[in-house]
């Protein structure tokens, strides 16, 4: 039985600190903030709830295998756990308006014939089973097992080649947006696709053609919420590790991975004391675990570790109940998906931007049926350096004017119904969670010679590994949870693999 210290009490950090301690380890948690979770967080005002952090959860069966194999309560005896359906609907620049249904194909097609013309439905059912042939040739060697020692197969993107006549193949688009132009051939279709990107921190301008596995993992596996929101995952999950005895030290800054004859021998806190450890486990991003590291002995810094952009959530208390039917998402698309793109690109914020509107039927997120708790968001430059400073005066609410004069074509009482807003910045995250910039990591993918790929759970210091969304397989709920899963492999001895 060893001694681990965590850093960190965001959900990778939590499902590996779990894991962990089912298999006999003396596990310890170590989180500068005064709460767990990370970046899942809940605002709470005069009885309104509200996600500032994800707000579905997608591929479930990552955290059904968590509670499985941790404890007694399965995951859906822990969380409330539903589908939900329809998926989303979208609204297009033109007014076209198009209700999608969750995990049906056949639904899909129609919705998407019956709104946007005929065939539209089959050219877009076309790429996602190319999509499907990109997650079948990933899913173990990106996200199920450790990265390989050469993971240079995963530099080159497995998206197939469309079809052009019998027997011939053309080659393969080297971007997500140029594969949409050229086999979608709408441009509301290539907007649908490259919403799926900028949500997951993607410019569709440079995303590799493997980025459409990521439509095709939500309308395969679905779209769930969590009664409570989010949070009350990531509360289930704190729960899971107190019940298999994990300490947890909040307020606990940790100054320095302590080495002992060459491996990691524990954490020295920023109250001088230290915590001794065999084992050493970093739910923090590889340039935050290098400044801890004596020397250039950590993992080397590789771009911006996987870094994106940020969140910007605008909470709305609104007077009135939610209208019976409303979807619990819709997605608003900008005018123009390229232009907004590239002022993201550019560290700066496009006034028409795509927002998604998440309006859950929650009696737990309001305070009675009068009311409804709704969160507006859209992906922004990141706070500071090659970003905004989301501090100056007017900022935040200049850019929450327009988020909401976008998502006005889904509210469009707003104006009569507005008891009031809190605006959540990507410097509201840095604040909240230490990550530079409000930046949040972005899933792996495949092609562009590597470029989305994460650094490795293990490190070049022996008895120290990565963890969550900053290491393989990258950021989102279910990443960050296969994520702990390899780590806690490794450490027991194991391959390092999440099935």
């Amino acid at each position: 039985m060893a001694r681990i210290a965590v850093i960190g009490a965001g959900m990778g950090a939590m499902a590996a600190a779990a894991r962990l301690a089912t298999g006999g380890h003396r596990v310890a948690v170590y989180e500068r903030a005064d709460t767990h979770g990370g970046a899942v967080r809940r605002y709470e005002r005069d009885g309104f709830g509200f996600d500032t952090g994800p707000g579905l959860l997608h591929l479930p069966a990552v955290y059904r295998d968590l509670f499985l194999k941790t404890g007694k309560k399965s995951l859906e005896q822990s969380v409330a756990l539903s589908q939900v359906d329809p998926a989303g609907r979208h609204l297009f620049a033109d007014g076209t308006d198009v209700v999608l249904p969750n995990a049906s194909r056949g639904g899909v097609v129609a919705a998407l014939d019956a709104a946007l013309g005929a065939g539209s439905g089959e050219r877009w059912s076309d790429l996602l089973v190319r999509a499907r042939d990109v997650w079948d040739a990933t899913r173990r060697p990106l996200l199920e097992d450790a990265l390989a020692a050469d993971p240079a197969v995963l530099g080159r993107d497995p998206y197939p080649a469309a079809p052009v006549r019998r027997g011939l193949f053309r080659r393969g688009a080297p971007t997500l947006a140029e594969t949409a132009a050229r086999e979608l051939r709408d441009p509301r279709l290539a907007g649908l696709l490259g919403s799926y990107a900028l949500a997951h921190g993607f410019d569709p301008r440079t995303a590799p053609a493997s980025a459409a596995v990521l439509p095709y993992i939500e309308q395969t596996f679905g779209s769930w919420y969590v009664r409570g929101g989010m949070r009350a995952l990531a509360d289930a999950v704190h729960q899971r590790c107190l019940e298999r005895r994990v300490e947890f030290h909040f307020g606990a800054d940790v100054t320095a991975v302590v080495e002992k004859d060459g491996r990691a021998a524990g954490l020295e806190l920023a109250d001088g004391t230290r915590a001794e450890a065999e084992q050493v486990v970093a739910g923090v991003a590889p340039l935050a675990l290098s400044a801890l590291l004596p020397g250039a002995a950590g993992p080397a810094p590789q771009g911006l570790d996987g870094a994106g952009p940020g969140r910007l959530t605008v909470c709305l208390a609104l007077r009135g109940a939610r209208p019976a039917g409303t979807p619990h998402r819709t997605v608003v698309h900008a005018p123009d998906q390229a232009a907004e793109a590239a002022a993201l690109a550019r560290g700066e914020l496009h006034e028409r931007m795509t927002v998604t509107v998440l309006r859950p039927d929650d009696d737990t997120l309001r305070p009675d049926d009068r009311s409804e708790a709704v969160t507006v968001s859209a992906t922004v430059p990141p706070q500071g350096a090659h970003g905004l400073d989301w501090n100056a005066p007017g900022v935040a609410d200049r850019y929450a004017d327009a988020v909401l004069a976008a998502a006005s074509a889904a509210l469009p009482d707003l104006a009569d119904r507005l008891l009031w807003r809190m605006v959540h910045t990507p410097a509201h995250t840095e604040r909240e969670t230490g990550l530079a910039g409000g930046r949040l990591p972005r899933p792996a993918l495949a092609g562009a010679d590597g470029a989305h790929l994460h650094p490795d759970n293990r490190t070049p210091v022996p008895g120290l590994h990565l963890v969550g969304g900053w290491s393989h397989p990258g950021g989102g709920l279910a990443h960050t949870g296969m994520s702990a899963a390899v780590t806690a492999d490794l450490i027991m001895g194991g391959p390092g693999g999440s099935r």
